[in-house]
């Protein structure tokens, strides 16, 4: 296990926290459940250079589900893309990070995204660019199950295929909650790694909270480069993780963590950490 992903998931989930409380902004319970897949994708797959974020052989990431944009900021910062101290700003007036994930001035950050089912399309435009090039980067995009309901994620899958996109890895943060209730309430998916697989893609499901498994994920991911299909690695996670009254309560999608609950959850993750 990479200490180093557990560190940074703690850090993520930490930092997420005092955001959305500073900024009085939501989305807390999205940017937990995605925490270790996020910290495994910096901490231990992506090639990229903190120094230099525009470098053409870059691996690009693409967060579709942008309102969990707070998480990507961490990590950025954590990686060091910008100073840490900056995250303290997160929805202040005149600051440059955004409660939806922003890329305008903000080094790393590939594509502004909020308005769901748009990432997964714009991933498979840069997916195909780089194929057509020749380049050897990957494109990763990170979904939403809940996002899974657009018409446009599906549309893109398809595209994916057709263009037998292998450097196109697509990640979902498979909590099974999404705005209002649970996924299964309201659109159902299952059965959900048949679906991606009848539309051509290489399909994994694991433990999204498990960095070891993250990681063999990942590893197989990119292995699969050369099989001339897309892949996606379905990450089973829980709404709100690391914090026990957060976790599957759906109120946590808009809540903002204040008063007695910010601290009762602040407690809960320094507890946790490595």
């Amino acid at each position: 296990m990479s200490q180093k992903s557990v560190q940074l998931a703690y850090q993520i989930r930490r930092h997420a926290l005092e955001m959305t409380n500073r900024g009085g902004t939501s989305h807390i319970g999205s940017i937990m459940s995605m925490a270790d897949l996020v910290a495994v994708l910096y901490a231990d797959v992506l090639h990229y250079d903190p120094q230099n974020p525009k470098m053409p052989e870059r691996d690009r990431v693409l967060l579709s589900k942008g309102h969990a944009g707070a998480g990507i900021y961490a990590a950025l910062a954590e990686s060091g893309f910008f100073p840490v101290e900056e995250l303290l700003t997160h929805c202040q007036n005149g600051s440059r990070l955004s409660g939806h994930v922003s890329h305008k001035g903000v080094p790393g950050v590939e594509l502004s995204t909020g308005s769901l089912g748009h990432g997964l399309a714009v991933a498979a435009g840069m997916a195909l660019g780089g194929k057509k090039d020749r380049e050897h980067w990957r494109v990763y995009c990170i979904l939403g199950d809940g996002e899974c309901d657009e018409g446009a994620v599906w549309e893109a899958a398809l595209q994916a295929h057709q263009y037998g996109l292998d450097n196109l890895i697509a990640v979902v943060d498979h909590n099974r909650m999404q705005s209002l209730d649970f996924c299964e309430n309201t659109l159902a998916l299952e059965p959900f790694t048949d679906k991606w697989a009848a539309f051509g893609w290489n399909v994994m499901r694991v433990d999204g909270h498990s960095v070891e498994a993250l990681q063999n994920a990942f590893a197989w991911a990119k292995a699969n480069r050369g099989t001339g299909k897309p892949t996606v690695i379905i990450a089973e996670t829980t709404k709100g993780k690391g914090v026990s009254f957060m976790e599957n309560d759906i109120l946590w999608h808009y809540r903002t963590p204040q008063g007695e609950e910010y601290e009762a959850a602040l407690k809960e993750l320094e507890a946790q950490r490595p």
